[in-house]
């Protein structure tokens, strides 16, 4: 149960490209190794809430973490210990416990928790791709960059990237 005197924080965490391409064909279109370090790090111990189409990018549920699973497929099938709900107020709802839930994608998820989240990890990938999914412009009316790391491209990756939070106004 959460304890009275503190309040949960729901965090969305992204890697976007220059022109906002989070993927194609239900995969990610880079790989940063720094980016999935700090998305294990983040993410480790907590709730992660998605949808289905990305929970069923993984080839296993991953360790440490509540997977909870957004599909309107009645009787839709995960591993014991996944939880599916029908909505993100429900995912949210079911979510409660953790202090720090994140929201993990898709791109329809994202674009319906802009509204709920009060910060966003986001990688700024410094390049632009071709994509079928992608993430909503950030309105800086409603958001404030309230840090960033530039990270160069080097031998282990192909492109150089930000890491950059985003808090509520």
């Amino acid at each position: 149960m959460k304890p009275t005197n503190q309040t949960t924080k729901l965090t969305l965490i992204v890697a976007v490209s220059e022109n906002n391409v989070i993927g194609k064909d239900n995969e990610l279109v880079w790989r940063l190794k720094n980016d999935l370090k700090r998305f294990k790090e983040l993410t480790s111990g907590h709730c992660i809430i998605m949808g289905r189409k990305t929970f069923e990018s993984f080839p296993n549920p991953l360790p440490n973490r509540t997977h909870i699973v957004i599909t309107r497929q009645p009787n839709y099938k995960v591993p014991e210990g996944v939880i599916v709900v029908n909505s993100l107020e429900d995912a949210i709802e079911a979510s409660k416990q953790d202090l720090n839930p994140y929201i993990i994608g898709g791109g329809e998820i994202y674009k319906q928790a802009l509204n709920f989240v009060d910060l966003i990890e986001l990688t700024r990938v410094h390049q632009t791709f071709e994509g079928d999914v992608f993430f909503p412009e950030i309105d800086d009316k409603y958001w404030e960059e309230s840090k960033s790391v530039y990270n160069e491209k080097d031998e282990i990756h192909q492109y150089p990237f930000s890491f950059i939070t985003y808090k509520k106004r």
